[in-house]
């Protein structure tokens, strides 16, 4: 809670002000060289599934045209924060927004808090001891539909798809856990590090925007090697594009503002001139019936998935990596019709146009009220085009085998903003110009 009589502009300008300056001018020695967001894996699959070995010093370059966090190698935890912004009118969302970057740009540098003083509380948690380390946090920056309402006058500044998420044919969704104005995604090697940053940023923005659902999730490790495994078993996102292409990435990934022709049957529309740099950011939350899956045979299961469970191997195949053909097996007679790999990519002509970024993390709640295992996936995927993409694929995903084991609870729709370009540059700068 804010002191009595401190407005919330005053508020979180003095949170975020003090320690955000020592963040760009008192780094720790440990804060090594850093790394550009997106590095080409040796085996050729995308970087985005690839996990990073712990270090404490390892820095993720903060400034660019587009956010870290998204064709970022996965950090090994993450954090996902839907929040409702309780600022009252436009000049303190702003104050919002800069309190953010001023604390992103510091977390994911690393450095030494300044302290509040004598009969100040602590300037830090003091969860990662004297010096923050930044250890390859990222922290992505994403608006919900919900930002655009009557509050702030950004009606006609929203992206043109974006909306609060559907409910599919097959979903079980509690609203309570879905959408929100804003999305953070924090990211990083450490779990301490993850929880550090979340208190920080929190701490930062009191008197101006409220935690409306949250999420933490894991990546696994590659075992034996190749890509991470979902807590099913199988290899998630095996099939992702290359994001060390930047060709692809335009293609797939980055939103350009101006007209978007119709094609697959929707309809033209026109992105605002400031959401270049920016993506679709879709977050599902995913409960996975595990005690059921572990009573179905390997054989069925690979069925259903049209994979083998050990390599990641097409059915059709010997290496995870290997093209599934499924030219080749027009009927379904080795990878089933309604296999989950054919249905989400069925690699017919025209079909490269639903290809997605997936950045999934699993997740693991203990046990829900009748101690059945709460545990399964936060999926994430970002777009060029939210409904030519990610929504197109998954009403082909509707019905299949895989329903009876998973049950889609919560998420929502953002949009990723564009990237903090400069030191005196901030999230949403262009949104609110």
């Amino acid at each position: 809670m804010r002191p009595p009589g401190l407005g919330r502009r005053t508020f979180l300008r003095s949170a975020a002000g003090a320690a955000g300056v020592v963040g760009l001018g008192v780094l720790t020695p440990r804060a090594v060289g850093a790394v550009d967001h997106a590095t080409t894996s040796p085996t050729g699959a995308a970087a985005a599934t690839t996990v990073t070995a712990s270090d404490p010093g390892r820095t993720v370059v903060f400034h660019g045209p587009q956010q870290a966090g998204i064709l970022t190698p996965l950090q090994r935890h993450a954090a996902f924060l839907a929040l409702d912004v309780t600022a009252g009118s436009r000049a303190e969302l702003e104050e919002l927004f800069r309190a953010l970057t001023d604390r992103a740009r510091f977390l994911t540098t690393g450095g030494t808090q300044v302290s509040g003083g004598p009969g100040a509380p602590p300037s830090d948690s003091g969860v990662l001891g004297v010096d923050v380390v930044p250890g390859g946090l990222t922290i992505t920056t994403s608006v919900g539909a919900s930002l655009f309402d009557h509050r702030f006058g950004l009606a006609d500044r929203k992206p043109a798809r974006l909306r609060a998420m559907d409910t599919f044919a097959d979903d079980a969704l509690d609203r309570a856990r879905c959408d929100g104005d804003l999305l953070l995604q924090v990211c990083a090697d450490d779990v301490d590090v993850v929880v550090h940053a979340v208190r920080d940023l929190t701490r930062a923005t009191r008197g101006a925007m409220q935690v409306r659902w949250r999420q933490d999730g894991f990546a696994s490790p590659p075992r034996p090697s190749g890509t991470p495994r979902n807590l099913m078993g199988f290899k998630d996102g095996t099939a992702n594009p290359a994001t060390g292409d930047p060709r692809t990435m335009g293609d797939v990934v980055w939103t350009k503002a101006g007209t978007v022709a119709a094609v697959d049957g929707l309809p033209a529309v026109v992105e605002p001139a400031w959401t270049t740099g920016g993506t679709y950011h879709v977050v599902r939350l995913i409960r996975m019936l595990v005690e059921f899956w572990d009573r179905v045979s390997l054989h069925e299961q690979e069925n259903m998935f049209g994979r083998r469970r050990d390599t990641g191997a097409p059915l059709t195949g010997t290496h995870e990596f290997d093209d599934p053909h499924l030219e080749r097996d027009p009927t379904g007679d080795v990878i089933q019709m309604d296999a989950h790999i054919r249905l989400a990519n069925p690699r017919s002509p025209g079909s490269e146009r639903l290809r997605m970024l997936r950045r999934p993390y699993n997740y693991d709640a203990g046990t829900d009220a009748n101690g059945n295992l709460d545990m399964g996936l936060v999926f994430v995927a970002f777009n060029q085009d939210l409904d030519r993409q990610f929504v197109a694929v998954q009403k082909r995903l509707e019905g299949e085998p895989l329903v009876d084991y998973i049950s889609p609870f919560g998420g929502g729709y953002y949009f990723a903003l564009p990237g903090v370009r400069a030191a005196d540059d901030w999230y949403a700068s262009r949104l609110l110009a």
